[in-house]
């Protein structure tokens, strides 16, 4: 790390704390590292009102903890912001509305950013304009750090290192499949989704990039094996069941792609990475994937057309910035598969699980432990756009492990 970051007032500012997973993560980091000890941390948002609001709730422990107001729109207070921390932590979404001049600033201050946007096409931007300059400023842009897409991508890197060390070669082929899951749709995921959908409508380059299987790789490596999407239901050898899309696949495996194209292809130029949901065997799983589809199709109809849009934002759907009970996020969980083909043919097998509901609580730790790992731990990777896997890799599963109730087991 350079002197300069080292000399920054914190290590990591949380930016739009204020928000519902901005608190999740400022509750997390004041349990986990408490305020005053060795991490340096801050939260940050446009309303000093509600900043005080969240430290109050953090208990009398977290009186010392410092609140930096700042407005995405104004680029004064976030270069600001950017130049006295070594990671900016953003859950301001949808990040292609609020999220862009952030990240111009972490890139000129040189400082390292993490958020959890999913949204393909910002992702592909904010690649195209900072790529860059990121690598002379040695910026490390790291999104997706959430549900979508950490247990994909590092669950990828876990399987893979485990073939390369044990068969001595990286599995050919990988598939995720999604076995169980309890939790809340999140709105700022919905919202991301709207957003999205009205810019397609504007810009028909965007559905394009969308669709492209490879669409956020390097420039001369968007060529591999994969086709588009999966979009019916399909029953699969492998796991002797019906499998439907599953709704954060479409985001995951660009991710998982980009990790083998920026690290110089370790899995191979022609690995394979599909992800699937599991809906049973039998008539009842084909029919409930099917219904999976329909529901889907129907969500996406709906925020198509401005009436039912509003309607379903209006009385429907959860709202950004609202979210599940704390109950609800304890009791959440998710549970997923990966079955890996090596080149001879063997078959490797992996469980990832979290300990909370997918959309809040579990990736709230996981978004904060990619923050703390990019601020403290001993990471080579230079300046530019990264994935989680690519950019951190082996710490931030340690971290994962110990800290944030995820699991990564070889079956």
């Amino acid at each position: 790390m350079s002197e300069a970051k080292q000399d920054r007032n914190y290590d990591i500012i949380v930016y739009g704390a204020t928000g519902f997973t901005g608190q999740l993560v400022a509750a997390y980091l004041a349990r986990q590292y408490r305020v005053g000890d060795d991490l340096r941390w801050a939260i940050a948002g446009r309303s000093e009102a509600k900043l005080r609001s969240v430290r109050e709730s953090l208990g009398d422990s977290a009186s010392d903890l410092n609140l930096i107001v700042a407005d995405s729109t104004d680029p004064a207070a976030l270069a600001s912001l950017a130049g006295q921390t070594r990671v900016v932590l953003s859950t301001v979404g949808p990040y292609a509305l609020y999220g862009s001049e952030l990240v111009a600033a972490c890139v000129e201050a040189g400082t390292d950013y993490c958020d959890l946007a999913g949204e393909v096409q910002w992702i592909r931007k904010m690649i195209d304009t900072h790529q860059e300059r990121a690598a002379q400023t040695g910026a490390r842009i790291v999104h997706c750090c959430g549900f979508d897409s950490i247990p994909s991508d590092i669950g990828v890197w876990f399987l893979q290192d485990h073939a390369q060390k044990e068969y001595g070669t990286a599995c050919r082929s990988i598939t995720l499949y999604v076995k169980a899951t309890k939790g809340t749709f999140s709105g700022g995921t919905l919202a991301s989704m709207a957003n999205i959908i009205e810019e397609t409508k504007r810009d028909r380059s965007i559905a394009r990039i969308i669709a492209d299987p490879y669409s956020l790789n390097p420039e001369d490596a968007r060529e591999g094996p994969d086709g588009y999407d999966q979009r019916q239901v399909l029953f699969d050898d492998d796991a002797q069941c019906w499998t439907a899309p599953f709704v954060m696949g479409g985001v995951n495996m660009r991710v998982v792609r980009r990790s083998n194209a920026v690290a110089g292809f370790p899995y191979g130029r022609d690995f394979s990475y599909r992800e699937t949901m599991m809906t049973g065997r039998g008539a009842s799983g084909r029919l409930k994937g099917t219904t999976l589809i329909l529901g889907l199709g129907g969500l996406v109809l709906g925020m198509s057309l401005g009436p039912t849009r509003r309607f379903l934002q209006k009385f429907v759907l959860p709202k950004p910035g609202e979210g599940p009970s704390p109950e609800l996020q304890k009791t959440g969980f998710f549970k997923l598969m990966q079955i890996g083909h090596l080149p001879d043919g063997q078959i490797l097998r992996t469980h990832i699980t979290g300990d909370q509901d997918p959309g809040y609580g579990s990736t709230s730790k996981m978004l904060s432990e990619s923050a703390v790992c990019l601020a403290r731990d001993d990471i080579q990777t230079g300046g530019g756009v990264w994935t989680p896997a690519s950019a951190m890799g082996a710490p931030l599963i340690e971290r994962l492990r110990q800290n944030a109730g995820l699991t990564f087991d070889i079956v």
